[in-house]
């Protein structure tokens, strides 16, 4: 199936649209739904199922992919910042299923850019390791070796001069210290040097909003890593939640309860 419909949970608003699996476009206008104020999962699946209904004919009974802004564990949301803290602990993608009476695949919102950069963007056909950053509120990240998702990897907490990483360099950092760029970049140095001694990559991918200020900072970087900034913006999330839908019908999780009823669910 190449037209899945992605669909992106954030903290301000929910939206989706189909997506063409050869090319990264969307087959239809992306339609968007302001989160509930009171984001628990039952109120989040209510608003979902008016963004599936509104694609009904576009992606008819098909499967789905839902990124969340929080890590997904073999179907299980282990912590949450962006939405009502009733998610952690929960079974989310059972849940969704359950609620919405179809498959569904639920992925990291970081992650689900890295592998729409990678697929479709800035890395694109990158044969490497490639580590993506979202500035923004906090540091999200995404890391692909070789088109392959490494799920989960919370690269923004690292620990850095006793601080943790998202506290020094965020992009929202640098706005509520009234940071230059110059003075901000001198932070994203640091954490980027750190990153790139731990993981050898191959490409740093940066995304955030920031990411198209790009040019006013990126030069002040000083990296043995190749670093470029993200090329598909506010297209990544739903466009990675449809990639991952993919993925998980052609590779279904073996320690997924909903894939697999005799797996144990994970710890959370």
């Amino acid at each position: 199936m190449n037209n899945i419909l992605g669909i992106d949970v954030g903290g301000s608003g929910i939206k989706g649209a189909p997506v063409d699996l050869k090319t990264g476009d969307f087959t239809a206008d992306r339609f968007r739904i302001p989160t509930p104020e009171k984001s628990t999962p039952k109120n989040v699946a209510a608003v979902i199922a008016e963004v599936i209904e509104h694609f009904a004919d576009e992606v008819g009974d098909g499967p789905i992919g839902l990124t969340i802004p929080a890590p997904v564990k073999h179907g299980v949301v282990p912590f949450i910042a962006n939405l009502h803290k009733s998610w952690v602990g929960v079974e989310a993608r059972k849940f969704f299923q359950d609620y919405l009476g179809r498959d569904v695949t639920l992925v990291n919102d970081a992650d689900a850019a890295g592998l729409a950069e990678v697929y479709f963007g800035a890395a694109k056909g990158h044969p490497g390791l490639v580590i993506l950053t979202t500035l923004g509120t906090g540091i999200g990240s995404a890391m692909i070796h070789r088109g392959v998702l490494v799920p989960n990897a919370e690269l923004g907490h690292l620990e850095i001069d006793g601080f943790d990483a998202e506290k020094r360099a965020a992009s929202s950092v640098k706005d509520k210290e009234g940071l230059t760029y110059e003075e901000w970049a001198q932070r994203l140095q640091r954490y980027y040097s750190h990153v790139e001694m731990l993981f050898s990559p191959d490409l740093f991918v940066v995304g955030g909003g920031v990411s198209k200020d790009a040019d006013q900072f990126m030069h002040f970087l000083d990296l043995k890593t190749p670093i470029v900034p993200a090329k598909m913006r506010n297209k990544a999330g739903i466009v990675g939640a449809a990639l991952a839908a993919q993925d998980a019908a052609d590779h279904p999780d073996p320690l997924d309860p909903v894939d697999n009823p005799k797996a144990s669910t994970p710890a959370v």
